[in-house]
C-alpha cells in the first residue's frame, strides 16, 4: 500500500463516520443554502495560495495554529490570492472547523484541500463555504475525475487538478481543466524535487493557469517556479514556520511577479 492509498483509506473511514451523523441529503440542503462560491480569477497576475497547515506526513508537527482565521487574515493582508485549508485530520490535523474559521475571517477564495474521493465531500465543501476544491489525479479513476470536476463546477467551485507526472498532466489536459497543479512531491516516498516542475510545465496547456505545489522554502524557490512557467505557488510549511506570514506572502508574490515567464491574460 502506498502512502496515498493509506491516507485515502483513512479519509474514507472518517467520511463514513460523518455520513452516519449527517446524511447526504442534509449536506446537499446545506450546500444549496450556502452563500454562492467566490470566483477565482484565473487571469490575474502571479499569486500565492497560502496554506493553513499544522502537520504533514513527511515532517510531522509543523506549527501550533489555535486560530486558523487569524492566520488566514495575515495571509490575506499579505496579498494571498486564496487560502488553502487542510481538512484531513489523521495525517494533517485539519478539520472542517478550520475551514469554517477561515471562511468567516476572509473575503478571498478558500480552497478545501483534502483527498476528495466521494461526492459527499463536494457538497460538504460547499456547505462549509469552500470556493475551490482539490482533485488529485493519482487518487481518482478517469471517470471519477471527470465526474467530480463537473460536480465542482455545478456547485460553483473551481477545481485545482493536481498532477505529479507527464501521464497525469495529459489526463488533466484532456479534461480541459483551467486550473492545473504540478506537485513536485513524490507520493511514493514523499520526497520533494523542485527540478521536476520545469519539464512538466512545458507540457501544460498554454491556456491553463499553472500552480507549482511543494518545495517552496523561500523566495528563490518561488523565482525558480515562476521562471519555469508557474502562474501561482501553493505554499504552506514555509509560511507557518517562517515567523512573519504576512511579509512572506508579500515577498513571494512580488518575487513571482518579477520573474514570471508567462504573461497574465
Amino acid at each position: 500500500m502506498t502512502v496515498l492509498d493509506d491516507i485515502v483509506a483513512g479519509v474514507v473511514a472518517d467520511l463514513d463516520e460523518r455520513r452516519k451523523q449527517t446524511p447526504l441529503a442534509d449536506v446537499i440542503d446545506r450546500a444549496r443554502a450556502a452563500q454562492p462560491a467566490r470566483a477565482f480569477d484565473l487571469d490575474a497576475d502571479f499569486g500565492v495560495i497560502a496554506e493553513v497547515k499544522r502537520k504533514s506526513p513527511s515532517r510531522g508537527d509543523l506549527a501550533n495554529i489555535p486560530d486558523p482565521g487569524t492566520l488566514a487574515g495575515l495571509y490575506a493582508a499579505g496579498g494571498a490570492r486564496a487560502i488553502s485549508v487542510l481538512t484531513e485530520q489523521r495525517r494533517f490535523s485539519g478539520s472542517l472547523a478550520d475551514l469554517d474559521s477561515v471562511r468567516a475571517a476572509v473575503d478571498i477564495p478558500v480552497l478545501r484541500k483534502d483527498f476528495m474521493v466521494d461526492e459527499y465531500q463536494f457538497y460538504e465543501a460547499r456547505a462549509h463555504g469552500a470556493d475551490l476544491v482539490l482533485l488529485i489525479v493519482a487518487a481518482l479513476s478517469p471517470a471519477q475525475l471527470s465526474e467530480f470536476h463537473a460536480l465542482a463546477g455545478e456547485l460553483g467551485m473551481t477545481a485545482l487538478v493536481e498532477t505529479h507526472n507527464a501521464e497525469e498532466l495529459a489526463i488533466a489536459s484532456d479534461l480541459k481543466a483551467p486550473l492545473i497543479g504540478v506537485n513536485t512531491r513524490n507520493l511514493k516516498d514523499l520526497s520533494v524535487d523542485t527540478n521536476r516542475f520545469a519539464p512538466l510545465a512545458e507540457l501544460a496547456p498554454a491556456e491553463c493557469t499553472l500552480v507549482a505545489e511543494s518545495g517552496v522554502a523561500g523566495a528563490a524557490d518561488v523565482s525558480g517556479y515562476a521562471k519555469s512557467g508557474a502562474d501561482l505557488v501553493l505554499v504552506g510549511e514555509a509560511l507557518v514556520t517562517g515567523g512573519d506570514a504576512e511579509a512572506a506572502v508579500a515577498e513571494f508574490t512580488a518575487t513571482g511577479r518579477k520573474h514570471r515567464a508567462r504573461a497574465a491574460s
